[in-house]
């Protein structure tokens, strides 16, 4: 099969690669259909994760329709249309009973790589270095799903792949930080950052009860899109000063909540 792979830094191709096989009885093979590009690609493209390998296959937010399942398998079936999340969860361990699957401390068969770096090891992770399980990923036309009977979202819907593709990671991404902010009706929401993620904690905000969204970019279409699809205020941080532009629009209050949805490798101006 044609896959994604990773051959260093700024470097990855399309190659031909073995296609996946079931190792596990709870395995699922899925064909796939559509699959995202991550902003948390980019610390892959960039050189910042460690862990790579030459040939690593590369993507972790895809969706596609099963094709084989292991034999302990009972909730898919050859032919279910399923969304794939990015973290891979057994279901039965102390975090996924409290339903903290990104913790999952059974998925990840090199934990104690990751916890020598992180000080503790998440679950394992599709396509995102072997510290993370080295687990391949979905910018692949095949994509072998461990703990399949935990992670695949069934799409029991006509809806086309570009209208749930975002369930695998990027929409949830977004909810959680909204989520996290316990909004109360009314409430004034900042949101540092315009990017996808932050686009969807924007429309999450408005969800949770928000009076306000106020967001804050200096990518003139990026603040556009807030604007636009986000109902949003917006802040250019190259043209103010983002505490002295909050005090203002709030009255000197504030907002009430903050989300960060910048990430890693942010870039930043100071004005003068």
């Amino acid at each position: 099969m044609k896959a994604l792979c990773w051959h260093g830094t700024s470097d990855v191709r399309v190659d031909n690669v073995p296609d996946p096989r079931i190792e596990s009885p709870r395995d699922a093979i899925v064909k796939i259909t559509a699959s995202g590009i991550c902003g948390s690609d980019l610390h892959l493209f960039d050189g910042f994760m460690p862990t790579m390998e030459e040939g690593d296959i590369l993507g972790h937010e895809p969706m596609g329709v099963v094709v084989e399942v292991g034999s302990a398998i009972s909730n898919l079936k050859p032919g279910d249309r399923v969304v794939v999340p990015f973290t891979i969860s057994c279901g039965n361990c102390f975090f996924c009973s409290k339903e903290l699957y990104s913790c999952c401390d059974t998925s990840n068969p090199n934990a104690e790589m990751a916890r020598k770096a992180m000080g503790h090891s998440p679950a394992g992770l599709f396509g995102f270095s072997h510290m993370l399980g080295g687990f391949p990923g979905g910018q692949a036309e095949y994509l072998r799903v461990p703990f399949a009977d935990v992670g695949p979202l069934k799409i029991e819907s006509d809806l086309p792949d570009e209208k749930v593709l975002f369930l695998s990671d990027i929409f949830p991404t977004g909810y959680m930080a909204a989520e996290h902010c316990d909004i109360e009706a009314g409430d004034t929401v900042a949101v540092w950052g315009c990017g996808p993620v932050a686009q969807f904690a924007i429309q999450s905000a408005w969800m949770l009860g928000a009076g306000r969204v106020i967001a804050i970019d200096r990518v003139p279409e990026r603040l556009r899109m807030a604007e636009q699809y986000g109902k949003a205020e917006t802040i250019n941080f190259e043209e103010h000063k983002v505490y002295d532009r909050l005090q203002e629009m709030t009255k000197g209050r504030g907002p009430d909540c903050c989300i960060d949805a910048v990430g890693c490798e942010a870039s930043y101006y100071v004005l003068p």
